[in-house]
């Protein structure tokens, strides 16, 4: 009888150790969806300021005062703000007023990249910028002939800055952006 009971001990344990024997239960990660978007259709826009440009097809535009307008994104939860302001004698003024706009960003900003853009033959000169970080927008620009003309644009996502899970997005719309100054021309 002793053995018995010693046979099935055995036995239990090892069916324990057996079926007992799996990996431990861990929480999945959190992740974020992955955006695709469709491939960007771009199209003239021309109305009576002093200025054109080529716009996505997807968005939405709307003149706002002075030649300035927003551009939206609806899907993305995106708007791209123009100003224009006319140059009259102030280039100076105007170059660091959209420089200090950028750089009130550094504080969120992980790194703010630069890419100086000159198009002669269209008398177009600028800067983009290239905010990376949970700042409030991830680009920005500024283009002018230097004499007659001055253009900013800049991308707000209405979402909590987490760059991490806006990334498509951001890039979708930075890439828009830059389209929107390099087709820039001056009426």
């Amino acid at each position: 009888m002793l053995k018995k009971m010693i046979a099935f001990s055995v036995i239990i344990a090892v069916s324990l150790l057996i079926f007992s024997c799996k990996e431990d239960v861990l929480p999945k990660p959190s992740s974020y969806l992955r955006l695709d978007y469709p491939e960007a259709k771009y199209v003239n826009f021309e109305n009576e300021c002093p200025f054109a440009f080529e716009m996505n097809s997807e968005a939405v535009i709307k003149g706002e005062k002075d030649c300035g307008f927003t551009i939206t994104y609806p899907k993305m939860k995106a708007t791209i703000y123009l100003t224009y302001k006319p140059v009259n004698n102030n280039i100076a003024k105007l170059l660091k007023d959209a420089q200090k706009l950028t750089y009130e960003h550094v504080i969120k900003a992980d790194d703010i990249l630069e890419q100086p853009y000159l198009n002669p033959q269209k008398k177009v000169y600028g800067m983009f910028y290239q905010v990376d970080g949970n700042a409030a927008t991830n680009s920005q620009f500024y283009a002018t002939d230097s004499t007659k003309h001055f253009v900013t644009g800049s991308v707000y996502f209405y979402a909590k800055p987490n760059f991490d899970s806006i990334m498509p997005a951001a890039r979708y719309v930075k890439n828009d952006m830059q389209r929107l100054m390099e087709t820039l021309k001056w009426k």
